[in-house]
C-alpha cells in the first residue's frame, strides 16, 4: 500500500466512525448509506488510490475533466455525474455514467431520453430540487416538481431513481437539517403519486460539512470531497 493509499484508508476509517454514529442516532443500518468520492479536484491517479482502498462510487462534476479519468478507470468503479449538466454535453455522459444526479429541467430530460433511446438504455437520474431556494444553486423549484414529473411521465428512457439537493454552506450543520428533511418529504410525496418513471429510492444529499445530519434525515448517498479527498 502506498503512502497516499494509507492516508486515504485512515480518512475513510474516521469517516466510517462518523457515519456509523449518525446511523445509530437515526436507527438506520450502515449499509443504507453509500459514499460518493467527489474527485473534481484530483487527478486520475488519486481516483486509482480511492478505488484501491475500497471506495466504489466516484463523483465527477465537469464533463471535460471527467472523460480522461473515466477512460482510465471507468470500468473499475460506479461513476456518478453530480455537477450541473449542459444539455449539449449529455451525449458524453449517457452510457458512461450509470447515474446522473443533476436532472433539473425539461430540455435536459428530453435530451437524456433521446440519448437513452439511441443506445437502447434507460438513464438513471436523480431529480435535483432546490429545497433551500438559493438563487446561486441549480435545481427545480419545489413549486415546479409535480408539473415536471407529469411532463416527463411518457419518457421511457429515463428513470428517476432518486432526488438530490444541496444545503446552504453553514458553520453549524444543524442549520441544514430542514433542507434535508424537505427532500425526504418530497421522496414520500412523489412515491405516493406513483409516477411510472419516478420510483424514488435514493436521496443524494450531504457533503463534507453536513453529511451526518443528512444521514439522520435519510440520505442514501453522501458526496464527500474535502473530508476524504485532499487535492495537492
Amino acid at each position: 500500500m502506498t503512502k497516499e493509499q494509507q492516508l486515504l484508508k485512515e480518512r475513510l476509517q474516521s469517516i466510517e466512525a462518523r457515519i456509523q454514529a449518525a446511523c445509530d442516532r437515526a436507527n438506520r443500518k450502515r449499509e443504507e448509506v453509500k459514499i460518493i468520492a467527489v474527485t473534481k479536484y484530483v487527478d486520475a491517479d488519486a481516483i486509482g488510490d480511492l478505488l484501491a482502498v475500497g471506495v466504489e462510487n466516484i463523483g465527477e462534476n465537469r464533463v471535460q475533466d471527467a472523460l480522461p479519468k473515466h477512460q482510465l478507470h471507468g470500468d473499475k468503479g460506479i461513476w456518478h455525474f453530480i455537477g450541473h449538466l449542459q444539455t449539449n454535453k449529455a451525449k458524453e455522459v449517457v452510457g458512461r455514467f450509470p447515474y446522473i444526479h443533476s436532472l433539473d429541467r425539461l430540455s435536459l430530460a428530453q435530451e437524456l431520453n433521446r440519448r437513452g433511446e439511441a443506445l437502447d438504455h434507460v438513464v438513471k437520474c436523480f431529480l435535483q430540487i432546490n429545497i433551500s431556494g438559493e438563487e446561486t444553486k441549480f435545481g427545480l423549484s419545489p413549486n415546479d416538481v409535480l408539473a415536471f414529473l407529469r411532463e416527463t411521465s411518457n419518457m421511457k428512457h429515463i428513470s428517476i431513481v432518486g432526488l438530490m439537493t444541496m444545503a446552504p454552506v453553514v458553520e453549524n450543520q444543524e442549520e441544514a437539517r430542514q433542507v434535508f428533511r424537505g427532500l425526504y418529504e418530497w421522496k414520500q410525496r412523489i412515491n405516493e403519486m406513483a409516477f411510472p418513471h419516478a420510483q424514488v429510492e435514493e436521496l443524494s444529499m450531504g457533503m463534507s460539512s453536513d453529511f451526518e445530519v443528512a444521514i439522520e434525515e435519510g440520505a442514501t448517498y453522501i458526496r464527500l470531497g474535502s473530508v476524504l479527498v485532499k487535492p495537492e
